[in-house]
């Protein structure tokens, strides 16, 4: 017997309030246009876009103009002053610093079963690498980087790289590891007979299917010409092919860090600090004179005026009482000392907040190794680690769509095999302190493990494969030495029939 705490017109009230509120949820359209419109104009896209344009060195002080005093004491643009705009690459290195160092090598990918090995190695060709290194690239320079899996025209498994400012995830969670849809908001070109035409599509990707619409001018509407809802992918069985959905969304988020946020806001005023002050000094040094010269005998120039000429012509025009004229100086002293000090420590700010090796740094040329060679990499290890740990979440997800293909094309489930991802991060090492670790370890660890690390290793199980070959020639080798002395059980003649 079920008893309900409920009277029958508390539980028809509570019906009632279920339905409104099906009935006021938004449909999938609504959604769609709410989302896009908020997206275009968050701060995260902007800093997308800030971060895009940094690595290609359009630093903001490129749209600078430099200005002077006008005759209404007013500022205006110059047309004579000097309007040095210097940009300066930090964020292009720090980036390619920070995906050089943790994805600059291939990874390393164990596990036990030679044919599930062999298939990672497939997947995992020089295209993948390449790939992997933009997808990083893209990560800390937009906060995270997008993959949609899919089947090729050839009906391989791919993954494309997709331009993050396109894609608008809805989580699930806060922490943003379970998805929920995920909205494609694009244009493409195409042409009206000779007319070149942009046309806005937004696709919807969830569980269930794909949905498609495209801007008509007046709004979204269902995208009949590439077809307004489809599959994830189709599977041709012979004459047939059968539209089917993963169970999970499509695309893969990889991340640079936990909070998503790209490397440009942390540094980018430090940046434009930097290049204001080295703009600034390149024009100073351009401009300024040794002095700034004392007119004397030309009064009655208006205030405005006199400004206009310090700032452009270094000249001051003024009455002197006794009614002599002639021209005197004013040395300008420029305070190289406090310049060279602000520089040189917003220099240190952007790679200490930025998590960087400053390779200009003082002690960097002195060769150091082991603990000090460490120490100074420290900073970028740290930031490594952290992207580590994203990327690991994200090749788990990558590893579910390629097991799950392996599944529907061999019919053999991996999902319960061990993988190990391996980042082999590329700085300056003490290779002869890593390989006498390693001797040292004999015994300790296992050989895989011990092959893992070697700093001369590139593909573990292909080097694992070489030793067992390497060591079953050896074995070869001493049996057909030893048969050779006339070992081994048919060594027998006709006075030794024993073989002794």
């Amino acid at each position: 017997m079920v008893f309900s705490l409920f009277g029958p017109d508390e539980q028809e009230e509570i019906k009632q309030i279920i339905i409104r509120g099906a009935e006021a949820r938004a449909s999938r359209e609504e959604i769609i246009q709410i989302e896009t419109s908020e997206w275009k104009g968050t701060d995260k896209r902007k800093w997308m876009e800030i971060g895009e344009r940094y690595y290609r060195v359009k630093n903001d002080i490129l749209d600078r103009e430099r200005t002077e005093i006008g005759e209404d004491g007013r500022r205006v643009k110059t047309d004579i002053l000097a309007d040095n705009r210097i940009a300066h690459g930090f964020a292009r290195k720090l980036v390619d610093q920070k995906v050089g160092y943790l994805l600059g090598k291939p990874l390393s990918i164990s596990t036990e079963k030679e044919d599930y090995a062999k298939a990672w190695s497939a997947f995992f060709d020089s295209g993948m690498y390449r790939r992997l290194q933009s997808t990083g690239r893209t990560s800390v320079n937009q906060g995270i980087a997008w993959w949609f899996v899919h089947y090729d025209e050839q009906g391989a498994l791919s993954f494309r790289l997709m331009d993050s400012l396109e894609i608008i995830p809805l989580w699930r969670d806060k922490a943003h590891t379970i998805l929920d849809a995920i909205i494609r908001d694009y244009e493409v070109i195409t042409y009206e007979g000779l007319k070149r035409k942009n046309v806005r599509k937004v696709e919807w990707w969830d569980t269930t299917g794909v949905y498609r619409y495209v801007d008509d001018g007046t709004g979204l509407i269902p995208d009949v010409e590439a077809g307004d809802v489809g599959s994830h992918f189709t599977m041709v069985a012979g004459q047939e092919e059968k539209p089917l959905n993963w169970e999970r969304i499509p695309f893969i988020p990889w991340k640079y860090n936990e909070a998503e946020q790209p490397l440009v806001e942390i540094i980018q005023s430090l940046v434009d600090d930097y290049d204001r002050n080295k703009s600034d000094n390149s024009n100073n040094l351009e401009d300024l004179p040794d002095s700034t010269y004392v007119v004397k005998g030309y009064g009655g120039t208006p205030a405005g005026e006199i400004r206009k000429n310090m700032s452009r012509y270094r000249v001051i025009k003024i009455d002197d009482p006794d009614g002599h004229s002639g021209v005197d100086t004013i040395n300008l002293d420029i305070n190289t000392e406090a310049y060279k000090t602000h520089i040189e420590q917003t220099r240190k700010d952007i790679y200490e907040f930025g998590r960087g090796v400053d390779t200009q740094a003082s002690n960097f040329g002195s060769a150091p190794s082991g603990i000090a060679l460490r120490f100074l990499y420290s900073d970028l290890d740290l930031d490594a680690s952290l992207m580590e740990t994203e990327f690991q979440a994200s090749l788990e997800q990558l590893r579910w769509f390629i097991d799950t293909h392996l599944y529907n094309t061999t019919s053999v489930d991996y999902s319960a095999e061990k993988v190990e991802f391996t980042f082999n991060r590329d700085m300056p090492i003490d290779e002869s302190a890593i390989i006498a670790a390693i001797k040292n370890s004999v015994g300790i660890l296992s050989d895989e493990t011990l092959v893992a690390q070697h700093p001369w290793v590139k593909d573990v199980q292909a080097e694992i494969d070489r030793i067992e070959k390497q060591k079953e020639e050896a074995l070869q080798r001493m049996s057909d030495a030893y048969e050779g002395l006339g070992g081994g059980p048919d060594a027998r003649t006709e006075d030794d029939p024993a073989g002794e």
